[in-house]
């Protein structure tokens, strides 16, 4: 491998920048990171650390045989990703799903980086485009883009910047749970069977439960901020209590798969659990509890859960405005800028959503900065794995009109042809059978791309 003499720039030190530099730089192309913190701080960040996971501390299902996003998981892993090379490593137990202690995993990433001799790490805001030279650049720098740099992005298209809301749950002390009431088990027993922190909830409970989400003090938006729309697939409770009092108990609370040992007999209304969030198992998350809750009333309210009663929280919920781009109308299949060739986007400004779609989006704006950089035409990975779905719908196949930002499935690919029978019917594949078909087609055509890529 021979050291390319052209540096390129990365901006954001996220998920999606970590990744981006670390292909660049083991592919032989010396990078500059820019990361504004700690000079700038964000309204969500805790630390100045490259890749913080700000929200949840999961990385969802690591299902490589049956679920898009495991495959997303281990089509990364075959591409030597740094993203989850460092997740692997500091792995929390999570069922069947991939959950890292966050400080761990963001301070392997770091030092992974800082050691590299390909990689020089700036600690500073950039606030005009300018600063990068006009070379290469991929810029990474997230939702919470600060406002010089997201001005001078939106100027590159006449139109203003799409929005939505982000929520962030809670994080408490696992010894001011009361295990007197609560159980450990995962749903259906996946994993070690015993990777969640469960807290029963009778039908009483819960419609008092419901009753306090929609009656607490909420954050209130400023004026610029109210006809900004939530992501669909990271709403805050109370959001999700307002549409029916039912809605809880069909997603994070649905009480199925589970028994509690302290009552076996005692089907529970509803259940919440809690997920392990560092490696040394101190801190527990509440699983989809996103929320808006002003911070005195989310102590009232999730201490009423039981076995929370005295809970003492590391970390309370809350909730900040995303910023994403008009990835359909703005770029092409490559990740570049249609009227700014130069540069290259990735990560959740791009709209996709979650933090492996992110780091997959930086994993792909590298791979395409390097065939550049080499002088070669590759082509996008197909619409038949993840990394080719994700990157289709942002930059083709969904309406600019309605753009909104998305988590890969199985949705976006292809679905498999009908299946002759033994006497010859036509069937379709259905529930797991599909899935796994997919799953195994989507590795496959993956390992064929990435056979052909033919970069040095």
């Amino acid at each position: 491998m021979m050291t390319h003499s052209k540096k390129v720039h990365v901006v954001g030190g996220g998920l999606a920048g970590s990744e981006a530099t670390w292909q660049l730089a083991k592919a032989g192309i010396p990078v500059i990171l820019h990361e504004m913190r700690p000079v700038r701080e964000t309204e969500a960040h805790i630390t100045a650390n490259l890749a913080e996971l700000v929200c949840s501390n999961s990385f969802r299902s690591d299902d490589h045989e049956a679920n898009a996003v495991g495959v997303l998981h281990e089509e990364m892993r075959r591409m030597g990703s740094i993203i989850m090379s460092s997740a692997d490593a500091n792995s929390v137990p999570a069922g069947g799903a991939l959950a890292v202690d966050r400080h761990g995993y963001s301070a392997a990433v770091e030092k992974t980086l800082e050691d590299h001799p390909l990689v020089e790490i700036q600690r500073e805001e950039i606030t005009s485009l300018d600063q990068l030279g006009g070379g290469l650049s991929i810029i990474a720098s997230g939702p919470l883009t600060a406002p010089d740099l997201s001005n001078q992005i939106q100027g590159l298209a006449d139109e203003d910047s799409l929005a939505f809301f982000d929520a962030i749950a809670p994080i408490l002390h696992k010894d001011s749970i009361d295990f007197d009431k609560v159980w450990y088990q995962s749903r259906y027993d996946k994993g070690d069977g015993q990777d969640y922190i469960n807290c029963p909830l009778d039908e009483e409970q819960y419609n008092a439960f419901i009753d306090a989400l929609i009656a607490g003090d909420k954050t209130e938006f400023k004026d610029w901020e109210k006809d900004t729309q939530y992501f669909e697939g990271c709403l805050p409770i109370e959001v999700m209590a307002e549409r029916g009092r039912e809605t809880l108990r069909f997603g994070p609370m649905k009480p199925v798969g589970l028994t509690n040992p302290h009552n076996p007999t005692v089907k529970a209304h509803a259940i919440i659990q809690l997920r392990q969030d560092n490696a040394l198992g101190t801190l527990y998350n509440l699983v989809g509890f996103q929320t808006k809750l002003r911070y005195g009333a989310q102590v009232e309210i999730f201490r009423t859960i039981p076995g929370l009663e005295k809970a003492e929280f590391a970390r309370l919920g809350g909730i900040h405005r995303n910023t994403f781009m008009n990835s359909p109308r703005l770029l092409d299949k490559t990740l570049r800028h249609k009227s700014k060739p130069n540069l290259r986007f990735a990560g959740q400004m791009t709209g996709v959503e979650g933090y492996i779609e992110s780091a997959a989006c930086g994993l792909l704006a590298a791979t395409f900065t390097i065939a550049e950089l080499q002088g070669k035409e590759i082509p996008a990975p197909p619409i038949t794995t993840s990394l080719g779905a994700l990157l289709n719908h942002i930059t083709e196949e969904a309406n600019a009109e309605t753009f909104q930002p998305m988590n890969v499935n199985f949705g976006l690919m292809p679905p498999p042809p009908i299946q002759k029978t033994a006497n010859g019917k036509n069937r379709k594949l259905k529930g797991r059978d599909r899935k796994a078909w997919m799953a195994a087609r989507a590795l496959e055509d993956h390992g064929k791309w990435l056979a052909g890529l033919d970069l040095e």
